[in-house]
C-alpha cells in the first residue's frame, strides 16, 4: 500500500531479502544537528563504521517527497548544504510528502520508516524527551511516544543533555519502554557518562541485547528498547563546562522566544559555541560509538533470526 512512497537502495533491499545486519540511521543530525562539513563528513563516518562491523548502513530521509530508505552520496551533499530541508517528526511525514518537499528525519520519523522497511536497529547520538519546564509548557518529544509503539531498538547516549532527563526516564517507564545499560548501570546524559540515574537493565554484549530483543518481539510485546551507550571517557566532556553552557543557552533560548521544534537544534548550537566546539567534537564521537554498537547487536539478532 504504501511502496509508491518508498524507495529502498538496492543494496538495503538485498540486505533484508538475505536477513544481514542493518542499521538505521537518521538524517536530521546531517540538516539541522551539526555544521557543514561536518555533518556531510560524520554521515558518511557513520555509514562506513557499520559496514567495517558487518552491517548494512541506511540513512533515511525524504528526498523530493519520496521516502528513502539509504542514500547516495550526492542525497547526502544535498542534506548537508540545502537551507530548504525540513525537520520531520511523525506529525509533518503526511504533509512533506505530500507537497513533494525534502526532509531530514528526527528520531521519531526515522524509527517509523525503519519499521515500515523492515529494520529493527537504529542508531542515533540523542533521543528527545521532556523539555524543562514541561509542567507549563508541555514540551515532550514525539520520540518517547514512538519508542512506545514502534518495533525498533534505538542505540543512543542517553537523552539529550538540555531535557529534564529524570522525567524523560519517569515518561519512558509510563510508556512501557525498557531502559537498557549497555556495559553501564547509570544513564547517560549525552555528553557525559553518567546524568545521576540508574538504567532499568545492564548487558555487557551486543549477543545478550539481541537475545532479549528477540525474546520480547517473540511475545509480542509492541514497541522499541532504549540502549543507552555511554560517550567513551576519552571524548566524555566536562559536566560543569556543559551544564554552565546548558543553562546559558537556555536563558538565550527564553530571551529569544525560541520553542518547539527549533529549540533543540537552537539550544546544540548555542552550546557548540559556549563550549569552542567542544560539544560538537564529542557529539560525533559518541554517534560513532553508538554506530558501532548497533551493528554488533544488527549482526547479532540477524544470526538468531536466520538460525
Amino acid at each position: 500500500m504504501y511502496s509508491k512512497y518508498l524507495d529502498i537502495h538496492p543494496d538495503i533491499k538485498d540486505a533484508l531479502d538475505k536477513g544481514l545486519g542493518i542499521v538505521a540511521l537518521e538524517s536530521t543530525i546531517i540538516s539541522h544537528g551539526m555544521p557543514y562539513p561536518q555533518n556531510v563528513e560524520t554521515a558518511k563516518i557513520l555509514e562506513n563504521i557499520v559496514l567495517e562491523n558487518g552491517a548494512f548502513p541506511a540513512t533515511i530521509a525524504i528526498i523530493d517527497g519520496i521516502i528513502k530508505i539509504g542514500l547516495t552520496s550526492s542525497e547526502l551533499e544535498y542534506l548537508g548544504t540545502s537551507k530548504d530541508i525540513a525537520k520531520v517528526s511523525r506529525r509533518d511525514i503526511a504533509p512533506i510528502i505530500a507537497s513533494k518537499r525534502s526532509g531530514a528525519t528526527t528520531v521519531a520519523a526515522t524509527m517509523f520508516f525503519a519499521a515500515m522497511a523492515g529494520i529493527k536497529i537504529f542508531a542515533t547520538g540523542g533521543i528527545g524527551g521532556v523539555h524543562r519546564g514541561a509542567e507549563t509548557s508541555f514540551d515532550i518529544s514525539c520520540d518517547l511516544l514512538e519508542l512506545s509503539k514502534t518495533n525498533v531498538n534505538v542505540v543512543c547516549a542517553g537523552v539529550k543533555s538540555i531535557l529534564d532527563i529524570g522525567l524523560t526516564l519517569e515518561k519512558l517507564e509510563t510508556l512501557g519502554v525498557p531502559v537498557i545499560g549497555y556495559k553501564t548501570d547509570k544513564f547517560p546524559a549525552f555528553f557525559t557518562c553518567d546524568s545521576g540515574f540508574n538504567v532499568d537493565y545492564r548487558f555487557d554484549s551486543a549477543e545478550d541485547i539481541a537475545k532479549m530483543l528477540k525474546i520480547k518481539w517473540d511475545l509480542n510485546l509492541k514497541g522499541g528498547t532504549l540502549i543507552s551507550n555511554p560517550i567513551p571517557k576519552e571524548f566524555e566532556a566536562d559536566g560543569a563546562i556543559i551544564n554552565d553552557a546548558i543553562s546559558k543557552a537556555l536563558d538565550d533560548a527564553n530571551k529569544n522566544n525560541i520553542k518547539g521544534k527549533n529549540i533543540t537544534p537552537f539550544l546544540l548550537d548555542r552550546i557548540k559555541t559556549l563550549t569552542d566546539g567542544k560539544s560538537l567534537s564529542s557529539n560525533i564521537e559518541l554517534v560513532k560509538n553508538n554506530a558501532k554498537v548497533a551493528s554488533e547487536i544488527a549482526v547479532c539478532l540477524s544470526k538468531l533470526n536466520q538460525n
